[in-house]
This record gives C-alpha cells, structure tokens and sequence, in this order.
C-alpha cells in the first residue's frame, strides 16, 4: 500500500525539526508496540488538525518484562529520533515506559513531553465500594512513580492490582477476543469481582482495545478507567501554552493523517490500525539504535 499524500512527507517534517517550535510540526507518539494506538485516537479525536508521527517500538516489546535501564535507554532513543524527525512534542504512550524513565527523558529533550500513568486517582473518586482493581504491567506495579500514586490517593480505597501477563502480548497480535485471551482475562477479573471492585484501571493503554472482551466478562459491574482522552487534554493544555497548537487547514484541505513507523515489520500495527481505528495507512519500518540495542538485535530490524 502507497503512503497517503496527506500526510507529511520525510522532507516537509525535516524542513521543520530546527524551525524553532514551528506550529506546523507534527506531534510525536511512541510505545513500545501498538497500545499508544488508543491514546492516538483520543489524540485525533480531541485535536484533529495535528500532524502526528506514531512509532511502535515492536521488535522489543513487551517493555513490561525488560529491566529498568533497557525501558529508560529505548525510551530516550526513540525519543531522540522522534526530535531529529521534527516532533515539538513527544507523548509517551505507555505506562510502563512513564514509569521507568520519564524523568530522565524529560532531562535530555528540548521538546515538551506528556506521559502516561494509571488511573488511581480518578478510580479513588468514582468508587461506591472503595474497591477497585488495576490490571497494569509488572514493570508499571514495581515502579516508584506507581506506589506514590498510590499513597498519594488510595488513602480509604483498596486497589488489587494484577499484572497482566499476557495481554499485551495478545494485542500485540491482534488478539482483542479469543477463546484463549477470555480466559486469561476472566482469571485476572473474578477474583477482583469476589473481592467487592467495583471499578478497573486500565493501566497499560494495550488495555482500552480488550474493552468488549472485558465487558462480556463483567458486565456493568465494573467500571472501567481509560486515561487516554485524560492524556490528550493534556497534549492540548501544553501545546497551547508553547504557543504550538496547529493553525486550522483551509477548508479544502485533506484530513492530515498520521505517519507511522515500527522497529517490526509492522504487519500487526497495519491490521490493527485499520480494524480498531479505520484508518488505511502504510508502516515504515525503521531502525533506531540505542545502547542496548546496537547489535545484533537491531541489525535485524
């Protein structure tokens, strides 16, 4: 499939990267696989005028079983890159990847960056049984950033929290409603349905596309906690306050697609991309060295 007219091309975006918070330059967004997807769309849902570069870093996800220091140095890689692709702003569209090294990404890039974190505040908020759950990586869980949210706010509310071995795994491959992946879900939700949860953060932004299988399995006894749209009001506020928001196209203009990239051969973010979000676009695949990676894994990217 052709790359779409519409969206920028590599040398419109490289003509951009040192234009000095040019409103014009596309919004970068990485995860380690395709989960960001779900902040993307909340992302075009709430600012559709922006130019977006996606970047799956698929060849070594799930980031959720990497040591600290793997999570920190992709993150910073691919935050860099995005930078030398013309980006004024990076979202870090994964839970796991905030958690580990947003501080530290925040320290070495010149642009403003949004991250992502669990919905512990808003589950402390809307819970009528002050029992909620949360189904988060093991790497989200263990994190620094993740116990002081939930000292900071589970004050009078108990949060069960799971790892959710496996599922990003079955996104990753397009799995949102097997046989198999019900299973594994009904094994991590019943217990917190025994326990009196009346409320569930989705804290891996994989989660929010095993929303049906999640609610064939709970019903409305659950309600479930999505930061996606969270995530980009907040994408809005501080692209305003950079005076970076993208002036609004003429009226004749076509829609500005997003460009997306993968360190994979992208096949799955392709298929994902057009039956979750209904958009028909091609995924470059892409080498980003970094420490950890320079060989011989991403020789094989």
């Amino acid at each position: 499939m052709p790359p779409l007219s519409a969206s920028p091309t590599p040398a419109d975006i490289a003509s951009l990267s040192n234009a000095g918070g040019d409103s014009r330059a596309p919004v970068g967004i990485f995860d380690s696989g395709l989960g960001g997807l779900s902040v993307l769309r909340a992302v075009r849902a709430q600012l559709p005028d922006e130019a977006i570069l996606y970047v799956a870093d698929s060849l070594y996800a799930p980031y959720g079983e990497r040591d600290d220091d793997f999570i920190a140095d992709r993150t910073l890689a691919i935050g860099q890159w995005l930078v030398g692709q013309g980006a004024k702003a990076l979202v870090v569209a994964c839970n796991t990847a905030t958690a580990q090294s947003i501080a530290l990404v925040r320290e070495k890039l010149s642009i403003p960056l949004i991250g992502v974190e669990p919905g512990i505040k808003p589950a402390a908020l809307q819970s009528k049984t002050r029992v909620a759950g949360v189904l988060a990586t093991y790497s989200t869980l263990r994190s620094a950033r993740f116990q002081t949210l939930l000292e900071r706010y589970a004050a009078d509310c108990r949060f069960l929290c799971q790892p959710g071995h496996g599922l990003v795994q079955a996104v990753e491959r397009c799995d949102v409603g097997s046989t198999e992946l019900r299973a594994l879900l009904r094994g991590y939700l019943e217990p917190m349905l025994d326990a009196g949860a009346d409320t569930l953060v989705l804290g891996c932004t994989h989660y929010p596309f095993l929303d049906a299988a999640i609610r064939d399995i709970v019903g409305d006894r659950l309600m479930l906690i999505d930061t996606s749209v969270a995530i980009a009001r907040q994408l809005e506020r501080v692209l305003a306050q950079h005076g970076l928001r993208a002036d609004r196209p003429a009226e004749t203009a076509a829609p500005v697609l997003p460009r997306f990239y993968s360190t994979s051969d992208g096949c799955h973010q392709q298929q994902l991309t057009r039956s979750l979000l209904q958009i028909e676009a091609a995924v470059e695949r892409v080498v980003i060295p970094s420490r950890r990676t320079a060989a011989p894994d991403s020789q094989a990217a």
